[in-house]
């Protein structure tokens, strides 16, 4: 029996884990601070039902544009009320039944879990550090997956109260009377919409001239428009210098010299790769300057038997792909049949309001000439279910190729594009025609009817006929 074992029980972990013992590994899984991981504990799944949570709140607000009023008359504003230490305590509760969850289906599958933390001894053993003691587990294949850590600017440190960084903001019973969110990447933007639907005055200190700058620009304006008209301040091209904390304030100096007063401060920028001290390079796994382990599409590292999956390698930051990395290394090391990593079929989501989903070809490898292809954008107030629904901002955009039409890339502006996405996901996978796309039934009246409009208006476009954005 192949003896398997796994540093790190986050999505890339555990699902490595399941696949492993499936193809009949006798898996042993070293984690040191819950099943699930940071996306369970105190990231993904923690920060989206915050954000559900802002959502309804969204949704509530709106009501009024539909007819919908308080008995009393009076404004849907002064009628709820946050309550940040129920909605946090749910948070990790539901984060707690999740881990449990992955817990149980471990364990039902015959999965060994340590509760510890690992490094490697050479590519055939690891040493696990227990409450209990060290315990030497022998290896034939290891696989890395112990994701990342928030960064940390020296001269702002987050101390779990006013200055924080995203894994500690569930800890707050009441909302900041002013949050100052650094970094506009994704994280930040998520806390930055959610907290503002929450009724907070939020500033984001961006250091570009737009939110999201790696996301497709034309949605992240969207988002921008939105964040600007619901009262949010967007400090553009300004980088933080520091973090002071003053009493009940937080000071945040910008490098131009200019400062910032919040009563608190969420810290989004960026993470760093979990690696040090697990004797990679000892063992003859290359990292990269960042720290990440290098891996190829089938998830091995530099050395022998010993893979890596998730955050730690710096592919692409989700839990989707660390799951699929995970897996695809398991299928791989066991002699089972698989297809390398793909990250052209990957989609992802930006949970803001409205919410960003992308998959495959991009804006801006159209715009640069990397990839030859056809685009049209239908925006979303033109669809008959978004009028019903009072929703104004928002588009679906679709690329294909000049001559076959076979779909490449598309992005989705809408509530629920998380969701909405799925039919572009599949077309692009597949390699599916626009008219293919086109001639699939939607529901009338829906969301979903603008994929179909926009890969209808694709049909007989030659390139010198490419339509405008």
């Amino acid at each position: 029996m192949t003896d398997v074992v796994i540093i790190g029980g986050g999505p890339g972990g555990y699902e490595a884990a399941l696949v492993g013992q499936q193809l009949g590994g006798r898996v042993t899984l070293v984690e040191r601070a819950g099943l699930g991981g940071a996306a369970v504990l105190t990231d993904v799944v923690p920060s989206k039902t915050l954000i559900a949570t802002a959502e309804a709140m969204t949704t509530v607000l709106g009501a009024d544009a539909l007819g919908i009023r308080p008995r009393s008359g009076g404004s849907l504003d002064d009628e709820l009320v946050v309550d940040l230490g129920a909605i946090n305590r749910r948070v990790l509760a539901l984060a707690r039944a999740q881990s449990s969850d992955i817990h149980g289906r471990l364990e039902a599958e015959g999965v060994r879990v340590v509760d510890g933390t690992g490094r490697l001894d050479g590519t055939d053993a690891v040493i696990a550090a227990t409450p209990s003691g060290e315990e030497r587990l022998a290896a034939d294949i290891i696989l890395v997956a112990t994701g990342t850590t928030p960064r940390e600017l020296p001269a702002a440190r987050p101390d779990g109260e006013r200055i924080l960084n995203w894994t500690q903001l569930y800890g707050l019973d009441a909302l900041p009377d002013r949050l100052i969110v650094v970094g506009s990447g994704v994280t930040g933007a998520e806390f930055a919409s959610a907290y503002n639907a929450l009724g907070v005055d939020v500033v984001l200190v961006s250091s570009r001239h737009q939110v999201l700058p790696g996301t497709d620009a034309e949605a992240a304006r969207v988002v921008q428009d939105v964040f600007e008209r619901s009262g949010m301040t967007i400090l553009s091209q300004a980088r933080a210098r520091s973090a002071q904390r003053q009493g009940d304030e937080v000071v945040v100096t910008l490098a131009d010299g200019r400062t910032v007063t919040g009563s608190h401060c969420l810290m989004a920028v960026g993470s760093i790769p979990n690696t040090a001290g697990l004797g990679l390079a000892e063992a003859g796994v290359t990292l990269t300057d960042s720290g990440h382990v290098k891996v190829d599409k089938v998830s091995r590292t530099s050395a022998r038997g010993v893979y890596a999956a998730g955050d730690c390698t710096g592919v692409f930051a989700l839990a989707s792909v660390a799951a699929m990395q995970g897996r695809i290394a398991m299928w791989h090391s066991l002699g089972d049949a698989v297809q390398p990593l793909d990250l052209r079929t990957v989609s992802s989501n930006v949970f803001t309001a409205p919410e960003i989903a992308t998959v495959g070809v991009s804006q801006e490898q159209v715009d640069a000439g990397l990839v030859r292809a056809l685009g049209v954008m239908v925006p979303l107030q033109t669809n008959a279910r978004a009028k019903m629904r009072g929703l104004k901002d928002g588009f679906v955009k679709i690329f294909c190729l000049p001559t076959t039409g076979i779909v490449v890339g598309g992005v989705v502006v809408a509530p629920i594009a998380s969701e909405l996405i799925q039919s572009l996901a599949i077309a692009v996978a597949q390699k599916l025609t626009v008219d293919q796309l086109a001639h699939s039934f939607t529901v009338y009246p829906s969301l979903s009817g603008s994929i179909a409009e926009a890969a209808r208006r694709l049909h007989g476009h030659s390139e010198q006929q490419m339509i405008s954005f």
